[in-house]
């Protein structure tokens, strides 16, 4: 097991039966309340989002995506996009529902975000059905730009959402 795996691993506390029963959340803010973990974090986060080839924009999605994206795009040299729950952005804005392991929701991003062809890098926390991360693409879509590449800290394999991201798929620094 690498350094970066027993850091999340050990930083990383499951909770059970939250938000709802049978859910097991992934509570990440003890690690980033530590500063050389988040950095380590950081830093693979980095290097897999290099995989994706050349990025225009970092995509984060509310709200665990906004505590990586921003970073990730700084050291990409890419601008960030923030991808909002209904209602919140202030300007004309791009729409999408979509289902989640435990409910339904709606994802919003203002309609002038990126660049029609722009190549798009999708960051958020954790990867569980993929729900979230295909509404973003399709926002992505939307706008007439391209997901290059889907990022996240944590994937949940038992609940499959890698394979609904083909064939972009999903990077992830940890899966359970």
């Amino acid at each position: 097991m690498s350094d970066l795996t027993e850091t999340i691993d050990r930083l990383v506390r499951p909770i059970e039966d939250w938000p709802e029963p049978g859910v097991t959340f992934r509570d990440i803010t003890p690690l980033l309340a530590d500063p050389e973990a988040l950095s380590a974090v950081m830093d693979g986060l980095v290097d897999l989002a290099t995989q994706a080839g050349p990025i225009d924009a970092v995509l984060g999605i509310e709200a665990r995506g906004f505590l990586f994206g921003p970073s990730v795009a700084v050291r990409l040299g890419a601008g960030f996009v923030p991808v909002r729950k209904a209602g919140k952005l202030p300007s004309t804005s791009l729409s999408t529902s979509y289902e989640l392991e435990y409910g339904a929701a709606v994802l919003e991003m203002h309609v002038d975000a990126l660049m029609p062809g722009a190549r798009v890098l999708v960051v958020d926390d954790v990867l569980a059905t993929g729900g979230t991360m295909l509404a973003a693409a399709d926002l992505v879509r939307q706008a007439g730009a391209t997901v290059a590449g889907n990022l996240v800290l944590i994937e949940l394999l038992a609940l499959e959402g890698q394979a609904r991201l083909a064939p972009v798929g999903c990077a992830s620094l940890r899966s359970y």
